[in-house]
């Protein structure tokens, strides 16, 4: 854990914590806590990439939000994003990859192309998956 790390683990306050219990097999399930989340799961994919994929796009977007309203842009109509997450295979070796597919209504594209790349840096999902899999963003 490098310096900085560390000073963020100790000083950071807490949003949400999601608490999840999920069993394998045939009659494998996985619910929240607060029973929100409440999934079937007799095979584990595509549930894990499906479940991947709407979690990093529900963060993304919000991302997308605040960099908005950083920048002082108001979005003309909701943002949505289209995430697909591909589990790939290699020898013995199974890996991510992931696309986005950002449409921001009524946004100038280049401004769109900095709010997407701006999300990216304030999402928590894309920051832990930087460096680990293949990413790529495109605005349509």
């Amino acid at each position: 854990m490098t310096a900085t790390a560390k000073i963020l683990t100790t000083t950071a306050k807490v949003l949400f914590t999601g608490k999840t219990h999920t069993t394998s097999g045939p009659d494998g399930a996985s619910r929240s806590s607060d029973g929100f989340v409440d999934v079937k799961l007799p095979q584990p994919h595509p549930a894990a990439e499906n479940l991947f994929a709407s979690a990093w796009s529900a963060c993304y977007l919000g991302a997308i939000e605040l960099a908005a309203a950083q920048r002082k842009i108001k979005l003309p109509a909701s943002p949505a994003v289209d995430t697909e997450i591909d589990l790939n295979r290699e020898g013995d070796s199974f890996f991510l990859r992931a696309r986005l597919n950002v449409s921001l209504p009524g946004v100038d594209r280049e401004v769109a192309q900095t709010l997407a790349e701006a999300a990216h840096g304030i999402c928590p999902y894309s920051k832990a998956v930087h460096g680990n899999i293949e990413v790529s963003t495109n605005v349509l």
